[in-house]
């Protein structure tokens, strides 16, 4: 657990020498799982179940596991055992190692596990392997690779859509080691939701299984139960609900596992894991499977496998020509790449932009902060009688736009929000959000002034206002993959506070913080990742009685901020834990399923590539470039270049609202001179 525990365990079996033995056993463990499980009438029952499931065969077995020995597990578990919470762009959760190198342990360590030890053993012991085959007709399982892990969910743990496809997995399962004493209710979250899916074709001709912005089936936690299902290529994907935070504790973050136990009982533990194609030397290895399986996962999608597939697809727009008007100097069309600002373009600019923003000193000033450091961080951009205006939309009852308009982005092993594209044909009577996304934003003068401000010669453009709604919404990592840089902006809205920037509720009076002394608010995104508007997860250690305990440090982490992130090549490296029994893990192996989002700079030991997770004492940034937290009438500019990563992580439901942005691209051109 989070809080110390005395143990004299060292880590497994490449490091202390011992051999690791196969964990299979070929008979006499079925007293260890529930009575009449392997009862034909009970096979055939949960047979017919499976083949008969939707929206994809899984099967949800009740009692599965002695009840005794179980408690014995769990106890096991909570008293002896070390995790690590981690957070990526796709999980926030607390893990322990690889339970199948339990053998490579210290005797005095496996002596705390005997229990565990037995679970493993029966799990993938010949006579319930055999079961899972003959339930689920996926094929021979093998005996010689084991892969399990504990995931503990507490408040705010979470874990987004997968399906599971990595390496040579073959059927995945979860066991769950919920309170017994104290049921699971379905309304605190936590249930394994999985997700229909369609077939498309790609530009190409070829067909994609592509899965539902939302899921069609939710199976909630339950003490002793099993859930299972083949893992299948592009079909298999699901997630874990959010764990929400009781009412009474909704602002505050659990420090650790053990905290959480008298938190309603809202501590989900499981032991989730694989079981493998057969290994080279079993019965029904197939040489090359392994491969054949991997080429079609959701993260070899993600690389861009199916882009064209995706929704929304960019719409590009020559600024020339929006925002439904030709810009003009008289009777003279106005350039499209005349470098200087006229009168009338000015005056258009004065509608929405705080006056200070175009003064040239400002903008001079701007240029300089962006050929250092590529980034520009801007508060209170909009002027204040407009950005009034927008912010009164936030309370009317129709809301900010209605959500008729708004369409849901697709697939979810990707990203999931809500958003608005800009319309060719929007009247000019429209409310101020549409007037930005529409007229504002793709327009030449705005174009001028971002050439400016960055020094750089910009062409066509791409605009999206999106909507990320709590308990719902994120934009998983993603990398820009294209030679060509380009220049990125996003004009954050959020209207409610508590989302960890400098000053969360900016208001129009903030506005004064721009003119003050003619000086320019222009925060740089690198430097201030160090601060709390990251939104990582910080763990301090701090020595108390000459004990280390481990200090949350961001307890009102709600996610919502957008991240840029560097996609360095991966380190090996070793984990090492000062507490409890320190099970052994690969730096080259997730137990969530989701796959190694990130490769990691890990200069410091990190218990998986994926995480990002910076301490106050430590210069390592761990590769973030840019931090970007919800807040109010808030711009960033970002020149993104190939390799560098970029999402916005999952709105808890803990949030006080949605996150509200209106983010672009537009195309870096060479310079002429």
């Amino acid at each position: 657990m989070a809080t110390k525990r005395s143990a004299d365990a060292v880590e497994g079996s490449e490091t202390n020498g011992r051999t690791k033995r196969v964990a299979t056993i070929s008979n006499g463990s079925r007293e260890r799982f529930g009575h009449g499980l392997f009862d034909p009438s009970t096979v055939q029952k949960y047979t017919s179940s499976y083949a008969a499931s939707e929206p994809y065969k899984h099967a949800v077995v009740s009692n599965l596991i002695d009840d005794g020995l179980l408690r014995s597990v769990r106890n096991e578990i909570v008293d002896n055992i070390h995790f690590t919470p981690k957070e990526t762009d796709i999980y926030k959760i607390h893990q322990s190692g690889d339970l199948a190198n339990l053998d490579g342990l210290d005797p005095t360590a496996l002596a705390k596990l005997p229990s565990l030890l037995k679970l493993r053993d029966a799990l993938y012991g010949a006579e319930f392997r055999q079961w899972v085959q003959e339930v689920s007709g996926a094929g021979a399982l093998s005996g010689k690779k084991t892969d399990m892990a504990v995931n503990v969910y507490v408040p705010g743990c979470h874990l987004l859509c997968h399906d599971d496809v990595i390496g040579s997995r073959r059927v995945s399962y979860i066991l769950y080691l919920t309170d017994p004493d104290r049921p699971w209710k379905a309304e605190w979250g936590g249930a394994l939701r999985l997700y229909a899916t369609e077939e498309k074709k790609g530009p190409n001709g070829k067909t994609f299984k592509v899965p539902e912005s939302s899921w069609s089936k939710v199976i909630p936690p339950a003490w002793n139960q099993l859930s299972f299902f083949a893992v299948q290529p592009g079909e298999s994907f699901h997630d874990v609900e959010e764990v929400y935070r009781g009412e009474e504790k909704a602002n505050e973050e659990p420090q650790s596992v053990q905290a959480n136990e008298d938190d309603g009982g809202r501590t989900r533990m499981a032991i989730s894991g694989w079981f493998h194609i057969p290994q080279k030397g079993e019965d029904g290895f197939k040489p090359g499977l392994e491969e054949e399986l991997a080429k079609e996962s959701s993260l070899q999608q993600l690389q861009g496998k199916a882009d064209a597939l995706d929704e929304p697809q960019p719409i590009w727009l020559d600024p020339q020509t929006k925002p439904g008007v030709e810009w003009t100097n008289g009777n003279t069309k106005i350039a499209k790449h005349d470098p200087d600002l006229r009168e009338e373009e000015f005056d258009f600019l004065l509608k929405y932009m705080t006056p200070n923003y175009l003064t040239p000193d400002t903008v001079e000033e701007l240029n300089t902060l962006f050929n250092d450091e590529s980034t520009l961080q801007l508060t209170g951009f909009l002027n204040e009688k407009f950005a009034s205006r927008l912010r009164m939309q936030f309370g009317t009852p129709a809301g900010l736009i209605d959500e008729s308009k708004l369409s849901t982005s697709r697939p979810p092993y990707k990203h999931r929000y809500q958003y608005l594209q800009a319309s060719t044909t929007a009247p000019d009577t429209e409310s101020p959000y549409e007037s930005l996304i529409n007229r504002f934003l793709p327009s030449l003068p705005f174009r001028k002034w971002l050439a400016m401000a960055t020094g750089l010669s910009l062409d066509r453009t791409s605009v999206l206002a999106r909507r990320f709604r709590r308990g719902l919404d994120y934009q998983l990592a993603q990398t820009y993959e294209s030679e060509d840089p380009q220049l990125e902006y996003t004009l954050c809205i959020t209207p409610t506070p508590g989302w960890g920037a400098d000053n969360d509720d900016f208001d129009d009076a903030d506005s004064d913080l721009v003119e003050r002394d003619n000086d320019v608010t222009a925060r740089n995104g690198k430097g201030n990742s160090k601060k709390a508007s990251v939104g990582a997860e910080r763990i301090q250690k701090q020595e108390t009685n000459g004990e280390a305990q481990e200090v949350g440090g961001d307890q009102e982490n709600v996610g919502g901020y957008e991240l840029y992130m560097a996609g360095d090549e991966p380190t090996e490296s070793d984990v090492e834990s000062d507490d409890g029994v320190a099970i052994p893990t690969s730096i080259t192996q997730s137990h969530t399923g989701a796959g190694d989002r990130r490769s990691a700079r890990a200069r410091r030991a990190t218990a998986d590539p994926a995480v990002y997770q910076a301490t106050a004492d430590d210069d390592d940034d761990d590769g973030i470039l840019f931090s970007n937290p919800a807040a109010w009438n808030t711009m960033s500019i970002v020149l993104r270049d190939q390799g560098t990563m970029r999402f916005v992580k999952y709105v808890s439901k803990a949030a006080k609202g949605d996150r509200w942005d209106f983010t672009g691209v537009y195309e870096v051109t060479e310079e002429e001179d």
